[in-house]
């Protein structure tokens, strides 16, 4: 269908994919909910759930109700219902697991508006004018993108989607700010001779479509298997004490890293046992201030006011222990009395490649071996032509 490494039988339904639904083209079903109740059989007198989960262009995802009772799987080809005409996709999810991802995205079977219905399964004439109107996008979106350039438009048309009977084309773009885009759809409606629909999306969903590979070496989470998008804020990032540093912390979308609110939670549970950071510790030498924590060995590292260079270890329940004797009006004598000894880093080096000569694998070679050694004896004799002369 839409890569060479997913092959098609005649009848246009494809057998499957070469590799395993990672190439990232839309006939890789790689953002497909596991079937786990695939192989369990329905109690007797139970009918299976008519609804059906369809993909289209960019792992997009619709309900729809299979009215006409057509024997469905995962991977068929489907001409679904549209608002004007039909559209073409590709089944992803069918019987009693519909059920469930339906009722927890709170969508209704019989609400007519959300779930539309499906038509039939999709005939060779169907799968050609479909593939011919993805061939046009790419054409497309280059000429769309200079129109707006024409018209000093600040947005970026990112990707454009036919419908799967070739009558409308869905534009998307990203922008900062609110665009006023009238004149731009009448351009298009002249020069494309389509019905045109625009639709803005974030910065994130534009990373999502693009894909790539993140500063971990893997692909980008939004791309493969991350379907909502949470807020970041760069407190994720102070709570887990990492430096503010934008290059670093930003992704590929120019935002907030996904990633940050993985482990978040962890470290905001980690947290709710050590002192707040701003309060400092009275004692009879002075006042102690917080310079560094580490919530993984449960530590934390203070300064006396004016004395930055000597930093004293404590333990989370020391610090709090110190917090209470001041909310009491007790100074205790100072951090020296509750301090941990400084454990001294000791720092080997290894040769972790094994590297250790260049010429490690000189000596193993026989012929090589000859040749030094001739070498060395050309340069024995004339060191020694060199003395008598």
């Amino acid at each position: 269908m839409s890569c060479n490494s997913c092959s098609t039988g005649a009848d246009g339904q494809p057998k499957g994919c070469r590799n395993n639904g990672t190439c990232g083209t839309d006939s890789c079903n790689k953002l497909t909910v596991f079937d786990w109740l695939a192989n369990m059989s329905l109690p007797e007198g139970e009918t299976k759930f008519p609804g059906i989960e369809v993909r289209f262009k960019n792992g997009r995802k619709h309900f729809f109700n299979n009215t006409e009772n057509l024997t469905l799987s995962i991977g068929d080809i489907v001409a679904t219902q549209a608002k004007s005409g039909h559209d073409i996709g590709m089944v992803t999810l069918t019987g009693e697991l519909v059920r469930i991802q339906m009722k927890r995205k709170g969508v209704e079977l019989n609400d007519p508006e959300n779930v539309l219905k499906i038509y039939r399964k999709a005939s060779q004439r169907d799968i050609d004018i479909w593939q011919q109107s993805r061939d046009k996008e790419e054409p497309m979106k280059v000429r769309a993108r200079q129109f707006a350039i024409d018209l000093n438009l600040q947005m970026k048309i990112s990707d454009i989607e036919f419908q799967g009977d070739g009558s409308k084309a869905t534009f998307y773009y990203t922008a900062e700010d609110r665009v006023d885009f009238r004149e731009l759809i009448k351009v298009f409606a002249r020069e494309f001779k389509i019905r045109i629909e625009m639709k803005q999306v974030g910065f994130r969903q534009e990373a999502a479509r693009l894909g790539g590979i993140g500063s971990c070496g893997r692909e980008l989470c939004c791309s493969t298997w991350l379907t909502d998008f949470r807020s970041v804020s760069t407190s994720a990032a102070r709570y887990q004490q990492l430096s503010l540093n934008p290059l670093k912390l930003a992704g590929q979308c120019g935002k907030l890293k996904c990633c940050l609110n993985y482990e978040l939670d962890a470290y905001l549970d980690a947290l709710k046992d050590f002192p707040k950071i701003d309060v400092k510790l009275q004692t009879e030498k002075g006042v102690g201030v917080c310079q560094k924590i580490d919530i993984f060995r449960g530590i934390l590292w203070y300064a006396y006011d004016g004395e930055w260079m000597n930093w004293h270890k404590i333990t989370a329940p020391q610090a709090n222990e110190i917090i209470d004797q001041n909310k009491k009006n007790i100074k205790v004598p100072s951090l020296e009395a509750y301090a941990i000894d400084q454990e001294e880093v000791k720092v080997n080096f290894e040769n972790v490649v094994g590297q250790d000569s260049l010429t490690r694998f000189d000596s193993l070679d026989p012929k090589r071996k000859r040749i030094n050694k001739k070498s060395n004896n050309r340069n024995r004799k004339r060191r020694n032509n060199a003395k008598k002369d």
